[in-house]
């Protein structure tokens, strides 16, 4: 075992709060970072960069989430029938917890725009900082689960998976920013703030597997579920209302790929 295995396996918590960070606020900040010295971005740029990062999260979903889930829920469950149901369950569950906080929490996005009636007083700006926070919370969830799992493949492969497609989403939440009227240094700062959240979701996320190892697969599939609706409800809407829909499907691809080579080659 090296050094790494036994960090992760000894302190999960360190190693969800570690792992959230550097995939949430250093990945986000790094994305953010060419703000400060370019003027704006296009909406056909601003569209491939979201769809290339729904890719890599729709692959890391995937292998880093629901495969190693099922593949634990079996250990648990040697019915591979039953332990797929188990699974199924949980990712629904992850699915219908983010809906139903989308339904009835009131967020704006910077292309489909606002999404709930019930918005009261909220200004523009903190509708916006509602929405990354529904999707970067559930994001640090999967990092923490992945991190506080113990294995370290799952945890390097969800983080990696997480960091990666922060980098256009960070680009693209600090463009938002600056259309919205903020400055560079304003924008790029508020959107490296917005990676924080990540580090509290990815807390709350090696609790679950931290409370109770047989827990882990449901978690997986929970945290995966919760992933999934993000990227269907959420990210790929965003880059398909600005007739670049061609280019968004082409990147998506690109992302997916980039991701299976990365989960599966050098993991």
């Amino acid at each position: 075992m090296t050094d790494l295995e036994l960090f992760v396996s000894r302190s999960p918590f360190l190693a969800a709060l570690l792992a959230s960070f550097v995939a949430g606020t250093l990945a986000t900040a790094a994305g953010a970072l060419p703000m400060l010295f370019l003027r704006g971005l296009s909406d056909r740029a601003s569209n491939l960069l979201l769809s290339f990062a729904a890719g890599v999260m729709l692959a890391a979903t995937v292998f880093s989430l629901l495969l190693p889930g099922l593949a634990a829920a079996e250990v648990q469950i040697t019915d591979r029938r039953w332990a797929t149901l188990g699974m199924i369950a949980a990712l629904g569950a992850g699915g219908l917890m983010l809906w139903l906080i989308h339904r009835f929490v009131p967020h704006e996005h910077f292309c489909k725009g606002c999404e709930s009636d019930r918005t009261g007083r909220l200004t523009r700006i903190w509708m916006f900082v509602i929405a990354i926070a529904l999707h970067n919370v559930p994001e640090g969830m999967a990092v923490g689960i992945g991190a506080g799992s113990g294995d370290l493949k799952i945890g390097l492969g969800v983080t990696l998976g997480i960091g990666l497609q922060n980098l256009p989403e960070g680009l693209a939440v600090a463009v938002g920013l600056m259309a919205a009227g903020y400055g560079r240094a304003q924008a790029f700062w508020l959107a490296a703030a917005t990676g924080v959240l990540e580090t509290f979701g990815g807390l709350a996320g090696a609790g679950f597997v931290v409370l109770s190892a047989s827990l882990l697969p449901w978690a997986l599939g929970f945290a995966a579920g919760a992933m999934l609706f993000v990227i269907s409800g959420e990210v790929i809407p965003e880059t398909h209302r600005s007739g670049f829909e061609r280019g968004a499907t082409a990147a998506l691809f690109v992302g997916f790929s980039a991701m299976l080579f990365l989960d599966t080659a050098l993991l």
